[in-house]
């Protein structure tokens, strides 16, 4: 049967403003008849997957996602630099290779992006994001490096770039869609739900103003800059399921690799906030509490335990309870829901991560 793991998250934000609709507010969303604060499943995990904690412990296996790479593809091609040099150093990559002539450098690129989607009629862009795995992203370039010192033509054969087997996390653990090229499609084995606050949420307006250090106050006595933003705080439910099995299958199955990846996963989770207006906020965060299960039993959320909007003043304490509760009527009424669990709980000081990090990873 299939293996899940399943983190149940609280965490505490202040005053921020982490992700934006498009007037610039805070998300928001109706649960329970009340309007709850929202982060969005794509802002959770980008900033997990852009952090510097999942990269250091990931470096060598993430996949880059763009519509651009064509333009560096291009780049690389008539300054004779390598692929990965100008993905990392832009104008400052060497020259290495001989440099091909525009006219033909943009043919070569034009085939070569175009297998990873349909290109726009100017430039070499991409229509829409593609996910590139390492292992493609080497192949490209070993290409370039060839055509450019060999000065030959390229082949179909040469365009037999991208693999459904490589060792890219993020896409193991996020999906990749090709709609030109759906054979090499790869479906998530990680699910991320909206997060949602556990209590009601009023988003209130910050009228600001900014101060020009040269006006004396001589003549001007306004301020240089007039500016309104609006804001919110709350205490958040996460809630983030893994097909263990499906990351392992993703991953070729190198249990070392899922191992690490299942790591580096739940401690951004657990410590890296979105970025939105942190200049303006500093609303960061490390969760104030998780549990965390694993089984082969259908997996399913807690978040009905928020359905009723938390109203009480020790809200942390009374949101953790609400969640054991909730959690042990489902088990009363379903059965066990899981085969282990563990928690980490910063209100009482109980557990640490060191042991939810070894739960999730064995």
């Amino acid at each position: 049967m299939t293996n899940f793991v399943q983190l149940h998250i609280l965490t505490s934000y202040p005053p921020s403003n982490l992700n934006r609709d498009d007037l610039g507010r805070p998300k928001t969303a109706v649960m329970g008849g009340t309007q709850r604060l929202r982060i969005s499943s794509q802002s959770l995990k980008r900033a997990w997957r852009t952090s510097e904690l999942f990269r250091e412990a990931l470096s060598d296996h993430m996949g880059v996602r763009t519509k651009e790479m064509g333009n560096f593809i291009y780049k690389a091609l008539i300054t004779g630099s390598k692929l990965t040099d100008i993905l990392n150093n832009g104008s400052q990559a060497p020259a290495i290779y001989p440099k091909m002539d525009e006219k033909k450098a943009g043919e070569v690129t034009k085939q070569i992006a175009g297998v990873f989607g349909k290109l726009k009629k100017e430039g070499f862009e991409i229509e829409q994001l593609a996910h590139f795995s390492p292992e493609e992203t080497k192949i490209i370039e070993n290409l370039i490096a060839d055509i450019s010192q060999n000065g030959r033509e390229l082949t179909k054969e040469d365009l037999n770039i991208l693999r459904k087997d490589h060792a890219a996390v993020d896409i193991a653990m996020f999906g990749r869609m090709l709609a030109a090229n759906t054979q090499y499609n790869m479906e998530a084995a990680v699910q991320v739900a909206h997060a949602i606050t556990v209590h009601k949420v009023s988003v209130e307006d910050d009228f600001f103003t900014a101060v020009d250090d040269l006006n004396n106050g001589e003549e001007d006595m306004g301020s240089g800059h007039l500016g309104e933003t609006e804001f919110a705080a709350g205490l958040f439910y996460i809630y983030v399921c893994i097909n263990r099995d499906l990351l392992e299958k993703n991953l070729n199955g190198d249990i070392a690799l899922t191992q690490k990846a299942l790591k580096a996963l739940t401690e951004s989770a657990l410590k890296v906030s979105p970025t939105g207006k942190q200049n303006s906020f500093a609303s960061r965060a490390y969760a104030s509490y998780v549990l965390a299960e694993k089984g082969s039993q259908q997996p399913r959320s807690l978040s009905v335990a928020f359905l009723k909007s938390m109203e009480d003043k020790d809200l942390l304490r009374k949101s953790i309870e609400e969640l054991g509760t909730t959690r042990e009527k489902i088990e009363n009424v379903y059965g066990e829901c899981c085969e282990d669990k563990v928690e980490m709980n910063t209100y009482t000081g109980e557990g640490s991560i060191k042991d939810i990090l070894s739960f999730v990873e064995n």
